[in-house]
């Protein structure tokens, strides 16, 4: 059945791609246990309302079942509202005349005498008086309504929605001609969370602290669930495990530096306290580890059921591996601390680049992932000349099943990269993979390769330059601060 999708205005790539990762975590295409896992497309059916642009908040989705769309909307951080669309129209006698000829068997449930119902009207692209929303809701006279209304706890939801005629970019999509829906309402979104969430308020933070939104939505890409386990090779503070913690999975991390997942600011300001803030699980293990020199015993395999990370590619921070200039130049030779400087002991680390990053983390993951586990991880784009670095790291285990692009300035934006695991990990494509790895290096990684991504995003030069401009011009600005 075709539902109406309304989208918040924000974040605009990351949209769909949260959306179907809820389908398929709630079943809407099937069992992802099935023998045909690898191969099924698991794809979405899509489409606009008539005159609307693809960045319009308002699209229907093809959806199994009422249920499924309830849990999508309760779920997702972007879905505004799930709709069951009764009629829409460019103008109200349109519109009657659609929600007229909506057949009876689907409208009476909801209509009789002993249940009560709410209408609400919306607007996309201006604001609507109350005088106006009490006339719009008096013109829907001709739907037969007998019971009675309760604004506060209704057993229906009715909502009246309509969109602004703009064909020019005012900061909004353009749209051609307005468009007024009128449907019942199957689920909304819960964005409580997001204040409740929210950095300012959160007792341990970090100068890399995932802001709660997107660590939200890192947690939906990744499937997040009860019964899951959820592994952050940066832990950091922990703000990614937080919201996978929120949705009912284990969690798990790891850091090189000790003193961020041993000590942090005290016994009442550590990662574990931001658990304990909002009473969520305590993580099953924080570990000080090296991505580099993973900590796992040979033979270990297919244990967590998503990886989500933010890997330190030296914008604001950058990666550190064991070792040390000395250690790694062979100035001085492998040492073994004494055990009465162990505790206070701080091992001493080298840069660590994003080429030897990204491909330890595709190594972890494949190793460490069960079949049709994600690996849900930030990569960084850099722009220069207004050219666009469009290749992304690949791993013959993974499937790349999304991206999303956030622009965080007119040289750099970074991309949520989304991969499922569809084969196991053998010796041999590990060697496979570090080929790959070596030719992807060559090619389309030079850029990275001394940690220049920091001086290159926040370098004046070129600043100004037409290139520059045609890059910022080649994609539709909107109003907000992360659109």
């Amino acid at each position: 059945m075709w539902y109406l999708c309304v989208f918040y205005h924000r974040l605009l790539d990351y949209r769909k791609p949260e959306f179907e990762s809820l389908a398929d975590l709630f079943g809407a295409f099937g069992d992802k246990r099935s023998s045909d896992f690898n191969t099924q497309d698991k794809v979405l059916q899509w489409r606009l309302p008539k005159h609307h642009h693809p960045d319009s908040p308002f699209h229907f989705v093809h959806l199994p079942y009422e249920d499924v769309a309830r849990k999508f909307a309760n779920r997702s951080i972007l879905v505004k509202g799930i709709y069951e669309l009764w009629g829409e129209g460019n103008d109200f006698e349109e519109l009657e005349e659609a929600v007229k000829s909506y057949p009876d068997e689907r409208k009476l449930p909801y209509l009789e005498y002993e249940s009560t119902f709410k209408i609400t009207v919306d607007s996309f692209g201006k604001v609507l008086s109350l005088q106006e929303q009490n006339e719009r809701i008096q013109g829907l006279s001709y739907i037969p309504f007998k019971g009675r209304v309760n604004l506060k706890n209704p057993d229906h939801n009715f909502w009246l929605m309509e969109t602004d005629e703009n064909e020019t970019n005012n900061g909004l999509p353009p749209v051609v001609k307005r468009r007024i829906f009128f449907g019942r309402e199957i689920g909304v979104a819960d964005r409580k969370l997001i204040p409740m969430y929210q950095l300012k308020t959160r007792n341990y933070l970090g100068p890399t602290a995932m802001d709660a939104e997107m660590a939200f939505l890192m947690a939906n890409q990744a499937q997040a669930a009860p019964g899951k386990l959820v592994y952050d090779p940066f832990v950091g503070t922990g703000s990614i495990l937080v919201s996978a913690a929120h949705f009912g999975a284990m969690t798990m991390g790891a850091d090189i530096d000790i003193r961020v997942v041993r000590d942090g600011r005290g016994p009442d300001c550590n990662v574990w306290s931001n658990f304990k803030q909002y009473g969520l699980p305590m993580p099953i293990g924080l570990l000080r580890a090296d991505n580099n020199l993973p900590p796992w015993r040979p033979g270990l395999k297919e244990v967590f059921d998503g990886i989500i990370c933010d890997p330190p590619y030296g914008v604001r921070a950058g990666g550190r591996k064991s070792g040390g200039r000395k250690l790694l130049k062979g100035i001085v030779s492998p040492y073994t601390v004494p055990d009465d400087k162990r505790a206070d002991h701080i091992p001493s680390t080298a840069a660590y680049t994003l080429v030897e990053c990204v491909h330890d983390l595709l190594d972890l993951a494949a190793r460490m992932l069960v079949m049709g586990g994600r690996l849900v991880f930030f990569y960084p784009v850099l722009r220069e000349d207004g050219s666009v670095e469009t290749h992304f790291p690949e791993h013959p285990c993974f499937k790349l099943v999304a991206t999303s692009e956030q622009m965080l300035s007119s040289r750099y934006s970074r991309v949520l990269l989304t991969m499922v695991k569809t084969s196991l990990y053998t010796e041999e494509l590990a060697l496979a993979a570090r080929i790959k790895h070596l030719e992807f290096r060559e090619n389309h990684l030079k850029w990275l390769e001394n940690g220049n991504l920091h001086s290159s995003v926040f370098s004046p030069a070129d600043a100004e330059s037409g290139d520059s401009k045609v890059s910022k011009e080649s994609k539709l600005k909107y109003r907000g601060k992360y659109v």
